[in-house]
């Protein structure tokens, strides 16, 4: 079942799931200032245009940050499920789960189905230790036979009215591609991302890119309809394109680019000025406040504040500044009182 993977202009381009990055208010604000939304981009911006040419619009799909199927029925349901919150602009949206039961799973998927998400994906690569102590994550690399299982589980649990994806790495200690890859695509997911990196790896080495070509030659010796998404180290759709040529992947992952850059998928916003960066931080802020209110650390945006206010003079002490912030109004205040003795310039 591909559904809405099938309906997807290839080459894609989507937004990684990261752990208090990808959260419900800053997918928000990626979908506000893209889309077709946050600015005026005139009709033109519509046409049909080959993508690889020209893009304009925001990430093909969206993932949840991962969430704990074992915790959403064994206790703090009500603050995952804050974490499954999402809205119709950031369609078509992808819930990723994590366990090592497929019981868990299964409701899991049914629940994402009922709450009306796109698709549902399983994390088979984090490399938490408190994650692979679970025997999720990660650890699922070194039990196929189990990882099989929740692919079957989710598949139970979604009735199969939505697709299930699987996201991993190339191996756990080692690159283990030519028997991990042949033993997901027996399940027949409509999709499987690979962090080009093992496991051991973690993000100390390049992204080895040579091997998601490696997972297509595979894929398609199987005579698999499977998508294969290349992940790692990709900074901005250019390099995705590239990427897409040298190894015949279905679409490509971006992560940590989207660190102060919520424009990032889309091409026609041009040039950002300073000043809209660091208002952007104001606003990203305050939507992170009213969201979560007293459920999540505050300190959280200080990893957004490290790149929104970098790469200019004066912008250390401004981040100094943020970094010490406790509310929202605190963000705003520092930031309008800079731009006030600051001219906002173009980067």
């Amino acid at each position: 079942m591909k559904g809405f993977w099938d309906t997807l202009h290839k080459p894609f381009f989507v937004l990684a799931p990261m752990a208090d990055v990808t959260d419900a208010p800053f997918r928000r604000l990626i979908a506000k200032y893209s889309k077709w939304g946050g600015h005026d981009m005139g009709d033109w911006s519509k046409a049909s245009l080959p993508a690889e040419v020209f893009r304009v619009g925001g990430p093909d799909v969206m993932w949840t940050e991962f969430v704990s199927a074992d915790g959403l029925f064994l206790g703090g349901k009500d603050a995952l499920l804050r974490d499954l919150s999402f809205t119709e602009s950031e369609r078509p949206i992808v819930a990723q789960f994590f366990t090592a039961h497929p019981d868990m799973m299964r409701r899991a998927a049914a629940l994402a189905l009922a709450l009306g998400f796109d698709g549902v994906d399983i994390n088979m690569g984090c490399p938490d230790r408190t994650i692979e102590k679970q025997g999720a994550g990660a650890a699922l690399m070194k039990n196929p036979a189990l990882a099989r299982e929740l692919v079957a589980a989710a598949k139970e649990g979604t009735e199969e009215k939505i697709p299930v994806s699987i996201k991993t790495r190339l191996g756990y200690n080692k690159i283990e591609l030519e028997t991990w890859l042949p033993s997901l695509l027996l399940t027949n997911p409509a999709a499987i991302i690979i962090h080009a990196r093992t496991r051991k790896e973690m993000s100390k080495v390049p992204a080895r890119w040579e091997y998601i070509k490696r997972a297509v030659e595979i894929r398609n010796a199987a005579k698999s309809d499977t998508f294969i998404v290349g992940n790692g180290d990709v900074m901005a759709l250019s390099e995705a394109r590239a990427c897409v040529t040298e190894t015949g992947a279905d679409g490509v992952m971006l992560g940590k680019a989207i660190f102060g850059n919520p424009w990032l998928f889309d091409e026609g916003k041009g040039e950002v000025s300073r000043e809209e960066k660091l208002r952007m931080a104001v606003e990203h802020t305050k939507l992170f406040e009213d969201f979560f209110k007293d459920t999540k650390n505050f300190a959280i945006m200080k990893k957004h504040y490290k790149v929104y206010v970098h790469g200019w003079d004066g912008a250390k002490e401004l981040r100094g500044k943020l970094m010490e912030a406790r509310s929202a109004d605190e963000v705003a205040q520092t930031v309008e009182a800079f731009l006030k003795s600051s001219k906002a310039t173009v980067l």
